[in-house]
């Protein structure tokens, strides 16, 4: 009985928008030079442009070992890394975007800082980001709510570059959550985390597909889905409020004992209720929120659907992989 190679690594690379930039990204993971077998599996994500025929088309001729997995629609960057995670077979999974600002070239030195450091999971750091400004900016703001919240070092970019060994890949591709943030599921189950400085290249064709709606609803995965602080924050505002208000009502028992009270103007008290109902309505939104996505994780929101699961390559998956494969389908 034939058993299958033993793979160094799992290139995982989601698919959106990039029918521009597969021929050269298809040619530049052929170029790899690397002495064991490994694998790549790229995950389109629901992209609405030509991106899975093209890359079908340049897949039919190439000697990669890849799998293409499809999503039945858009889910999200983080949900097509896990579908990746859950697909690979690599000893490391290592994370590539799609329109090469990632050199896959890098990726080689990340997974050797890994193996040598006996790292779980190393980062990216990248020395120059090639990002726009509204990019860097949401970027930025994005890693310091997750440094807050998750209690994170400072010492490493929190980037979509990032290799991770099996053991913790597996692990977290359990999770079937449908508000998905990968670095938090990282940092809750190891904290042998490193990072290494890397080159960060200017996009091969197009835009980021990262808009502000994009970053506001990852700001927001990462504040309600990992970490309790903004209930506490809202408890510690009602707190606050209700001291305020105590200290008014003893000032006016105080002014009123002493006959000095005074009638006020309208505009003091409209404001007063204006601002105290505009907090009671931000708490409210809080607890709210969390409530909510409570609600839609058990009602059974899909983390992500799979249309498709095709292997195009030279190493065949082993034959249990394949029969898991589509009973998943």
């Amino acid at each position: 009985m034939s058993t299958s190679p033993c793979i160094a690594f799992s290139l995982i690379i989601p698919i959106y928008r990039s029918e521009s930039t597969i021929e050269t990204l298809v040619s530049r993971l052929e170029s790899l030079d690397y002495p064991q077998p490994w694998q790549v599996i790229f995950v389109d994500d629901g992209s609405p442009d030509d991106s899975y025929s093209v890359l079908r088309r340049r897949l039919s001729h190439s000697p990669l070992a890849a799998l293409v997995v499809r999503h039945t629609r858009n889910y999200g960057e983080h949900q097509a890394v896990l579908t990746g995670y859950r697909h690979a077979q690599g000893e490391y999974f290592i994370n590539l975007d799609d329109d090469l600002q990632n050199p896959p070239e890098e990726a080689l030195r990340m997974l050797e800082h890994a193996r040598l450091q006996e790292l779980d999971v190393v980062y990216g750091n990248y020395i120059v980001k090639k990002h726009n400004l509204f990019r860097n900016a949401g970027s930025g703001f994005a890693n310091l709510t997750a440094r807050l919240l998750l209690d994170l070092p400072d010492s490493y970019y929190l980037s979509s570059f990032r290799c991770v060994s099996r053991l913790i890949g597996e692990h977290i591709a359990v999770n079937s959550s449908p508000y998905v943030y990968i670095d938090g599921l990282l940092s809750q189950s190891t904290n042998r985390i490193g990072s290494l400085d890397v080159r960060h290249d200017p996009r091969e064709a197009g835009s980021s597909g990262y808009n502000l709606r994009r970053l506001i609803r990852l700001w927001l995965v990462i504040l309600t889905s990992f970490s309790l602080m903004p209930l506490r924050f809202a408890t510690l505002v009602g707190l606050g409020a209700a001291a305020l208000g105590g200290l008014s009502l003893l000032y006016i028992l105080i002014t009123a004992i002493f006959g000095t009270v005074e009638v006020v103007g309208w505009a003091s008290v409209i404001s007063s209720i204006l601002f105290f109902g505009g907090i009671q309505c931000l708490l409210l939104g809080v607890m709210g929120e969390y409530v909510g996505r409570v609600y839609l994780t058990v009602y059974g929101k899909p983390q992500a659907h799979i249309r498709s699961i095709e292997w195009c390559g030279c190493i065949q998956p082993p034959q249990d992989r394949q029969q898991d494969w589509v009973a998943r389908t």
